[in-house]
């Protein structure tokens, strides 16, 4: 993360995201394949870590694909380039996908944000108990219960985020405020228009 100034003077904090070109390395339309949708591919891979079905396409490390509506069309084409500085702008609104971090078996202190129970009147080591479950009537836990578990490695999407810059020549997105995952993380960005 950094720090971006804006035009009005003011400070804001920014995720500074190295938006690769994409490629679009196929075209699926409602005729042939039933739906329309493109698909684009970025990274690379060595020629002998990618299969021989996808060799054709090229050598991508990551491939995705974005179904459009009923009734639209792309005129993009095989082979064809996006770069960040055509899909974004200066204050677009997108929303931001990725894996967020995993941080293991956490109790219900850090990962449900339980406040835990008191230190005094007698209680020794309560102070990250997830306390009574709620036993009452029932005879077994119900499902969805908050407790201990693993904690991250999810796919999370953060939504409303704005575009502060956008870099065209070293092809970096500043995004106004945190993403998830750690520094290397895939990261899809999507417009929320």
């Amino acid at each position: 993360m950094t720090q971006v100034f804006g035009e009005d003077g003011r400070v804001y904090p920014a995720t500074v995201l190295v938006a690769a070109p994409n490629t679009v390395t196929q075209v699926k339309t409602a005729d042939c394949d039933g739906y329309a949708a493109v698909q684009v591919a970025c990274g690379t891979r060595k020629e002998k870590n990618v299969n021989k079905a996808q060799r054709s396409k090229g050598f991508f490390g990551h491939f995705r694909e974005y179904r459009m509506g009923n009734g639209e069309t792309t005129s993009l084409d095989i082979g064809a380039q996006i770069r960040v500085g055509e899909a974004f702008m200066p204050g677009d609104v997108v929303a931001v996908s990725s894996i967020s971090k995993a941080k293991g078996f956490q109790g219900v202190v850090k990962r449900h944000g339980f406040s835990g129970g008191p230190r005094t009147h007698g209680q020794k080591h309560n102070e990250r108990a997830p306390g009574s479950i709620g036993g009452g009537l029932r005879r077994r836990v119900p499902k969805g219960m908050r407790m201990a578990g693993r904690t991250g490695g999810t796919l999370t999407t953060v939504k409303n985020l704005t575009v502060v810059r956008v870099d065209t020549e070293k092809d970096l997105l500043y995004v106004r405020g945190a993403v998830p995952g750690r520094r290397g993380t895939l990261v899809e960005v999507r417009g929320t228009a």
